[in-house]
């Protein structure tokens, strides 16, 4: 039994990025696109605001239904006292809608800007986006999840790659974490030593 639930996560997980349509994020030193959104407490969040703070660690994951997604983000909670200590703010962007925000919340304890990204603006600003290929929306259907009650319509079947950003003060990236195999992630040690 452990054996056929480790199989059907391993197939529930896998999304397929196409070489045609796949993004490839921002590279370092470039200028960081501005954005502006609500978080889950009705606060509109830009980066350029948090700049004004310090550097800022920006995150994309693809939703509540990732279990890699909740892990990094739980671990980005339980050390973002030692993020703040260097000066840093932690903001997230998802595509999920409102209600599975609150989801990820509920899962990662999660007390930093988790964004709603409207029309994909920011991932697509990032180069992060992509289209979920029609094989595979079919296949999550099987388990539950439907990109259409998950991410809204509007957003529908894309996600994004689940990369990280740091921003300096200067609104530069000081480092990428930007990989397509969504259960590689960066470490906390790792973003630490960036800031």
């Amino acid at each position: 039994m452990k054996v056929f639930t480790s199989f059907c996560v391993a197939v529930l997980m896998t999304v397929t990025v196409s070489a045609q349509n796949a993004p490839k994020g921002l590279n370092l030193n470039e200028k960081a696109p501005d954005f502006s959104a609500r978080d889950q407490y009705g606060k509109n969040i830009s980066l350029s605001n948090e700049l004004k703070k310090g550097a800022v660690v920006l995150v994309f994951y693809r939703g509540q239904w990732c279990p890699y997604c909740n892990r990094q983000l739980k671990q980005l909670e339980d050390s973002v006292s030692l993020i703040q200590q260097k000066g840093a703010t932690v903001v997230t962007i998802t595509p999920e809608v409102q209600e599975n925000i609150q989801k990820t919340i509920t899962k990662t304890k999660a007390s930093y800007s988790i964004l709603h990204d409207e029309g994909l603006r920011i991932m697509k600003s990032y180069d992060v986006a992509f289209k979920v290929d029609d094989k595979t929306i079919e296949t999550y259907k099987k388990y539950g999840i439907d990109f259409l009650t998950a991410n809204g319509q509007e957003n529908g079947a894309n996600l994004p790659v689940p990369a990280v950003y740091v921003i300096n003060q200067e609104g530069r990236i000081i480092y990428k974490h930007f990989d397509t195999d969504y259960r590689k992630r960066a470490s906390v040690k790792e973003i630490l030593s960036h800031l």
